[in-house]
């Protein structure tokens, strides 16, 4: 009850906030990850409504899906990925996907597994990451990090397994489809997570990670969750309605609310 209420009372203060605005009567269909995405947009579905739009949100469990339908122009938009995903994507699939505005970010880290303690990491333990591009060289470079494996000289976010050059424990790194690392907590000794299925996992970064990556750090504008539509689509009007509201105040007091450091808005830089 106390959800709806909020929304609610968002709708109620945006009256006065978009009173000006055209009433476009239009849907904007988009494609979503289950949290914090689909939350985040639930809030802004009736600061919209205000301004004439619906938002209709379909909720993927994959990171491959809500890029294709995208690309197809079945959905106007997606919110689930951030940017080197987007270009590696780009890259591999020949879609011509952009991003239409940065909104938030969540810090990757290093959850417990069999084992609570980096400290407690011993000969050929097992550690899951993700396995999809960006997202694995952003895990082993956060285990590099924390000095657990070393990796060539300048990889970055091209990183793979063949990219370890040290590996002073003989950790054996374990490549999971995103979505089924958390699944995978009582098998491995640490599971190295993204923030979104860290949060349906039950798991506060602030709370529960070993390690994780500063909200101060490079990482922040690396790795912005970000609207993402077809080429030609990031100028319309519903389009630039949806960033500006998941941009705003309210939305950014919601996420600074709720999620307790797990999701962080971004804040882009004054030029």
């Amino acid at each position: 009850m106390k959800k709806y209420l909020a929304a609610a009372l968002i709708g109620t203060l945006a009256a006065g906030i978009f009173s000006t605005a055209a009433f476009a009567d239009e849907t904007i269909t988009i494609a979503a990850s289950a949290t914090p995405h689909a939350e985040i947009l639930e809030q802004a579905a009736p600061i919209l409504a205000e301004q004439g739009y619906t938002l209709d949100v379909t909720v993927f469990e994959d990171y491959v899906q809500p890029n294709l339908v995208v690309e197809s122009g079945d959905f106007d938009a997606n919110y689930f990925q951030h940017i080197p995903y987007l270009d590696s994507f780009n890259e591999e699939q020949g879609t011509h996907l952009v991003n239409a505005g940065g909104i938030h970010y969540e810090p990757f880290g290093i959850y417990p597994g069999k084992k609570s303690s980096l400290d407690e990491i011993a000969e050929g333990d097992e550690i899951a990451v993700p396995n999809d591009t960006t997202n694995e060289a952003r895990a082993l470079l956060l285990l590099q990090d924390n000095r657990i494996l070393t990796l060539a000289e300048g990889v970055g976010l091209t990183a793979t397994v063949n990219d370890i050059v040290e590996n002073p424990y003989n950790v054996k790194i374990i490549e999971l489809e995103a979505a089924q690392v958390a699944r995978v907590v009582d098998d491995a000794a640490f599971v190295v997570l993204n923030g979104n299925y860290a949060m349906e996992a039950g798991f506060i970064v602030s709370k529960d990670a070993i390690a994780y990556e500063a909200s101060d750090s490079e990482a922040a504008k690396t790795y912005v969750n970000v609207i993402a539509v077809k080429e030609g689509n990031e100028e319309t009007d519903k389009i630039k309605a949806l960033v500006e509201v998941l941009k705003s105040d309210a939305i950014v007091d919601y996420i600074n609310d709720t999620y307790e450091g797990a999701v962080i808005p971004f804040v882009e830089e004054e030029e």
